[in-house]
């Protein structure tokens, strides 16, 4: 037994060292990436979505987990189309997600100036209106949403909230909502979100969500997404109902030939929340539909957007 208990401690001390050592190494690689972000914030927009780009292109001829997702997703979404033309969407689009994450340097580290200089904005919504009501902005998971949401943020010219998936990391996750705060939102993490949403638009600030992602069966329901059972949020309409507010949908697409982006604010929509869930959620789901149409490789199909099933049914993934 005493020898038996020996091995345990030894290898209970040699674990822990281990996972020290590992922590060390990853908060030291974590503050290098956020260093190298910070720098590259300096450099032209052009050279850094380059090489964005170019490693979009390099990790997509790298077999990977997230590769096989986005095969997955347009397998499911776009059952028409050929082979050939899933695999151009999905390289396209691995392309413009790892671009959108090295162009993080820009979107959180970049001024102001350089935002309004790389952003071009197309609202049906006056953002600078002194008397806007209670707005939801509901933003669309594309690649451009990072960008789209922060700039958002500084054209309404007010304190807004806004929420947020919040990282595994827990140091990258502290820079990630410092930047995302840094033109005057409040941000607050999706698990708490209804209380302070609610609260938000009683103080009439404008709020900025997501809700086109798979989070599980709270507050979701399954309804058609391109002919697929989807599990969808109810939350928006409710939180809408509750805080009679209306809701602007918005999404941020990435201009060609390295030009930076267009912010595009729809009109608020009309007889929106309607009293039935489902045909609510169907409504955003249609609407995505409609835009992914226009943009399929802009689309955040990394996601495992089909990850919770009806029950009975297998999975995708």
């Amino acid at each position: 037994m005493l020898h038996r208990g020996r091995i345990a401690v030894c290898f209970t001390r040699s674990t822990g060292a281990a996972t020290a050592r590992f922590t060390m190494l990853g908060r030291a690689g974590t503050h290098l990436a956020i260093a190298l972000l910070k720098l590259s914030a300096l450099l032209p927009y052009g050279w850094i979505a380059r090489f964005g780009d170019a490693m979009g292109w390099l990790l997509y001829r790298i077999p990977n987990s997230r590769r096989r997702v986005v095969y997955t997703n347009l397998k499911l979404c776009f059952p028409q189309w050929s082979d050939a033309q899933r695999e151009r969407v999905a390289e396209r689009h691995f392309r413009h997600a790892i671009r959108s994450y090295v162009e993080r340097s820009v979107q959180w580290f970049g001024s102001a100036r350089k935002l309004e200089r790389l952003i071009q904005v197309d609202s049906a919504v006056d953002l600078r209106d002194p008397d806007l009501p209670p707005t939801l902005f509901l933003g669309a998971h594309f690649v451009g949403i990072e960008a789209g949401s922060i700039f958002l943020n500084h054209q309404l010219r007010r304190q807004c909230g806004a929420l947020y998936q919040p990282m595994s990391n827990p140091l990258l996750d502290q820079v990630a909502v410092a930047a995302r705060a840094r033109f005057g939102a409040d941000m607050a993490s999706r698990a708490d979100s209804a209380r302070i949403v609610l609260r938000w638009l009683r103080e009439r600030k404008p709020v900025m969500l997501g809700a086109d992602m798979d989070y599980g069966m709270r507050n979701s329901v399954f309804v058609s997404f391109f002919g697929v059972p989807a599990c969808t949020l109810t939350a928006v309409g409710r939180l809408a109902k509750a805080g009679h507010a209306q809701l602007a949908p918005f999404i941020c697409e990435v201009l060609p030939d390295y030009k930076g982006y267009r912010l595009k604010i729809f009109a608020p929509w009309q007889n929106y929340p309607s009293g039935d869930d489902v045909a609510d959620a169907r409504r955003m789901n249609a609407w995505l539909e409609q835009e992914i149409a226009r943009l399929p490789e802009q689309y955040y199909w990394v996601h495992k957007r089909f990850k919770t099933r009806p029950p009975g049914e297998s999975g995708f993934y």
